[in-house]
């Protein structure tokens, strides 16, 4: 019986060998709907045997043939200059996200006429962004993390990562983390925590939705809805809610028309007044007493010159300017590094930014009092590229990576309050480099390349 059975495999194996176009049928011909074109099917010239496989074919993840018939990189990169075949395809094609990132790449190259060249493909885990974190990808950008701290936050401390490419940055936060160490340490508290979305819909008979924030022009109907997001930012589990609110709401009000599931009064990834007075993901106030003795010896200048510099810049300069949300000196860049190196979404560092920085002279004028109040700091511990490992790496190291199964939320919570503290140690060490005279100084050291530009260029 074994030896019939032998037999039987070694026929349908020499078939497989012999005769392979009959074994394996070709793709489909098509351009414009992501199939192979006819130039790329697994004739035998766009195949190759491998050893390992004993020459026989086995399917792959995709209409390519990944073994004994995989399709040639040359001639699937022909077929997308050519644009006979989308380049967004190629993942589902090859079943490889890596082989699809290096062929996408070289054919960009080969549109533009352009090197991508010093942009890394190698040493990624393409897999882990496919369906999540970005389409098409052809490389990444390298980013340094430095770290700042111990940040004594709570009485708990912190190793904040930051990642940038500004000199100064990490530095002068670091600064100003020792000089809130060595006072006692800083305290915060989260004031709000709420998601929101705001669908806008057109109508003449909404009169009784009063339990819900809403703002009428003419016709049209903002519905603000907030709600509480766990660990994740957020932003899909509200608007999803928030589609299910307006599909129940038609079955009610078939005269209402859904304009949009977002209508701009939520406020996200723009400067609003309504993030900045009703607050938009969580909001925090930070503040420490630092000593005169470490404004004097760490900070090197003085509380009342501290206190009239943040007097007449952050507040009356920025009032000058018009400024909506911005008073403070740089919240941005220690929101921008904090998001980057933990793998929030970087363009809501527009309102997570939204500042006003304090400073008055306290215990008989002696010690300095500064304070952070940031209404919409949006975070999340899980979804979007918290998951990658690199920025899982970051959440880690501060201890916040994933959802808090002892308390849903806490560590998106958490991670806020360590924003708000870094921003605080980073306002202080700012305004003192300011006060003191420090600021071209430290940059013409820290934040200026030895490179001859001219030879860079060329």
């Amino acid at each position: 019986l074994s030896a019939i059975v032998t037999l039987i495999a070694s026929l349908i194996y020499l078939l497989g060998f012999f005769g392979i176009d009959f074994v394996q049928p070709s793709a489909v011909a098509g351009d414009s709907d992501g199939e192979l074109p006819d130039n790329v099917r697994e004739s035998p010239e766009n195949v190759r045997d491998s050893p390992e496989c004993g020459g026989a074919s086995r399917p792959g993840d995709g209409r390519y043939v990944r073994c004994g018939a995989e399709v040639e990189d040359e001639a699937v990169i022909a077929a997308v200059v050519e644009g006979k075949l989308p380049s967004y395809v190629l993942e589902a094609e090859f079943g490889d996200c890596r082989k699809a990132a290096v062929v996408r790449r070289e054919a960009v190259q080969r549109i533009t006429g352009r090197s991508l060249e010093g942009l890394p493909v190698e040493g990624f885990d393409y897999e882990s962004i496919l369906n999540q974190c970005c389409e098409m990808p052809v490389g990444y950008v390298q980013i340094p993390v430095g770290v700042a701290g111990p940040l004594l936050l709570d009485g708990f401390e912190y190793t904040v990562p930051m990642a940038t490419t500004e000199g100064c940055l990490v530095a002068s936060t670091n600064r100003g983390c020792k000089a809130i160490y060595v006072s006692g340490g800083a305290s915060s508290i989260i004031l709000k925590d709420g998601m929101t979305r705001a669908p806008i819909v057109r109508s003449s008979r909404f009169a009784r939705l009063q339990s819900i924030q809403c703002s009428i022009a003419g016709k049209n109907l903002y519905m603000r809805f907030c709600c509480s997001t766990g660990d994740a930012m957020g932003m899909n589990m509200v608007s999803k809610g928030v589609q299910n609110v307006i599909d129940f709401l038609q079955s009610d009000f078939p005269d209402m028309d859904v304009i949009g599931i977002s209508g701009n009064f939520c406020s996200d990834k723009k400067p609003a007044a309504v993030n900045w007075i009703e607050g938009r993901g969580k909001s925090v106030v930070c503040e420490a007493i630092i000593k005169e003795q470490v404004v004097k010896n760490v900070l090197k200048t003085s509380v009342a010159a501290l206190v009239e510099l943040n007097m007449l810049k952050n507040l009356t300069g920025s009032a000058m300017a018009g400024a909506l949300g911005g008073f403070n000196a740089h919240a941005s860049n220690i929101v921008s590094a904090i998001f980057i190196a933990t793998g929030q979404d970087p363009a809501q560092n527009i309102e997570s930014s939204h500042c006003i920085t304090m400073m008055e002279a306290v215990n008989d004028g002696k010690d300095l009092h500064i304070s952070v109040s940031m209404p919409s700091i949006e975070v999340g511990t899980v979804g979007g590229g918290t998951q990658l490992a690199s920025q899982a790496a970051c959440l880690n190291l501060i201890g916040v990576k994933g959802a808090s199964r002892a308390s849903p939320g806490a560590n998106a919570r958490l991670l806020a309050t360590i924003v708000a503290g870094s921003v605080l140690a980073g306002e202080l060490s700012l305004m003192s480099a300011i006060a003191a005279g420090q600021l071209v100084k430290s940059h013409m050291k820290y934040n200026r390349s030895s490179k001859d530009i001219c030879k860079a260029a060329s």
